[in-house]
């Protein structure tokens, strides 16, 4: 349009400088017979005209030509303007919690012709949360053929859908689907990994990759040391199966943890089933001196060693700094009722009850009374552990 406004700025100078020249002069058309003369001035403005004319009549004929595909791509363009709609008012309604409405939109989205692969991904997880598992499968099917991007949206959801239904085993199947599809696991590819391995049992990956989260800053160093110890527990409770696998996996136990109370008192007990008081004995001891811990004194006392002696020596030691701790008095006592050391175990076993009453210090109280021959102080003290324990 711009070309047609310069050229007609061009004639208008043209016929301007004739004009003011006044010197119109004449153009003399010849056909034989017929012969026609006009000014020039009529002549410049006559070709101006048809110029013009001709212009809007060509631009006239093109548009005719080209109607059907302006007017197709006016209704995809509208189709797409709805269906883009409806896929916004999916993903509204997705996350307002309505899901039903939301997989009816993204369904009407899809019927439109919007071809993004988030419509059958926000209907599969709307579908999911009404727990439609057969249409949620079918609109993950409808995902399948769609671009990488997507494909990661589809295998991040088919992920998320197998761990709720509690299917470990398929869900690291899909994570190794979008392993191959993604150059690097991204930070939610590793939070749906960790949720994996820990519902398959497999502690040793829980470890790994609740350390390769905090060293990407997607959890804190605080629940990164709760994740790796509760897998050092399940380790210590379902993979020591004899005394030998059982030495071997504390030595592989990081130094960070053989002193956590949970971790030592799990350890020690298991020591204990395989009749090993002493390696429970001396974790114990190491445990202790480096963070004490009531529970742990008191499973102390039942890591009864050869030499009881050194280890009522060693409890002792603790109770000039721990007077007041009723399990170290309770260990003391049973450790020396163990010695035969009467009068002794009376006091602490005395002295731990005062603390804080508990079944274990009245047992032992009873079976430091069978032993001096006091039947019926045993029966009183064994009643008051059954009243202990049925006010838990």
């Amino acid at each position: 349009m711009k070309f047609v406004l310069w050229l007609l700025a061009l004639f208008a100078v043209a016929v301007a400088m004739t004009l003011a020249a006044h010197n119109p002069g004449y153009v003399q058309l010849v056909y034989p017979p017929y012969k026609v003369e006009m000014s020039l001035t009529l002549f410049v403005l006559s070709l101006l005209v048809i110029f013009v004319l001709g212009y809007f009549a060509v631009r006239l004929l093109i548009a005719a030509v080209n109607l059907p595909e302006y007017v197709r791509a006016f209704r995809e363009d509208r189709a797409q303007s709805k269906g883009r709609s409806a896929m916004m008012e999916s993903l509204v309604a997705f996350f307002e919690g309505r899901y039903a409405a939301a997989e009816n939109a993204a369904v009407r989205a899809m019927e439109m012709g919007e071809k993004s692969g988030l419509n059958p991904i926000v209907a599969a997880r709307a579908a999911h949360e009404l727990r439609e598992f057969d249409k949620r499968d079918a609109y993950l099917a409808d995902a399948e053929s769609k671009t990488v991007g997507e494909s990661t949206m589809r295998l991040m959801a088919k992920t998320e859908f197998q761990l709720d239904q509690k299917q470990p085993q398929s869900a690291l199947g899909s994570l190794k689907e979008l392993n191959d599809v993604s150059r690097r696991k991204h930070v939610g590819a590793l939070t749906l990994e960790l949720k994996a391995q820990q519902q398959a049992g497999n502690w040793d990956a829980v470890i790994d990759v609740s350390t390769q989260l905090e060293k990407r800053k997607a959890i804190d160093t605080t629940l990164s040391m709760q994740l790796r110890q509760r897998a050092w527990l399940e380790k210590l409770r379902t993979q020591a199966h004899d005394i030998e696998s059982m030495r071997e996996l504390w030595k592989a136990i990081p130094g960070e943890f053989k002193s956590r109370p949970k971790i030592a008192a799990m350890a020690a007990q298991t020591f204990l089933k395989m009749q090993d008081s002493a390696s429970a004995g001396k974790l114990l001891v190491e445990s202790l001196n480096a963070q004490w811990d009531s529970d742990l004194i008191t499973l102390y006392g039942d890591c009864l060693a050869d030499n009881v002696t050194a280890q009522i020596d060693q409890a002792e030691r603790w109770l000039q700094t721990h007077t007041d701790d009723a399990g170290l008095l309770l260990t003391l006592g049973k450790l020396c009722l163990q010695q035969k050391l009467w009068g002794k175990a009376q006091s602490y076993l005395d002295a731990s009850i005062s603390l804080h009453p508990s079944q274990a210090a009245y047992n032992s109280l009873g079976k430091l009374a069978e032993k001096l021959g006091k039947k019926e102080d045993a029966f009183n003290y064994y009643h008051l552990a059954m009243e202990l324990e049925s006010i838990k």
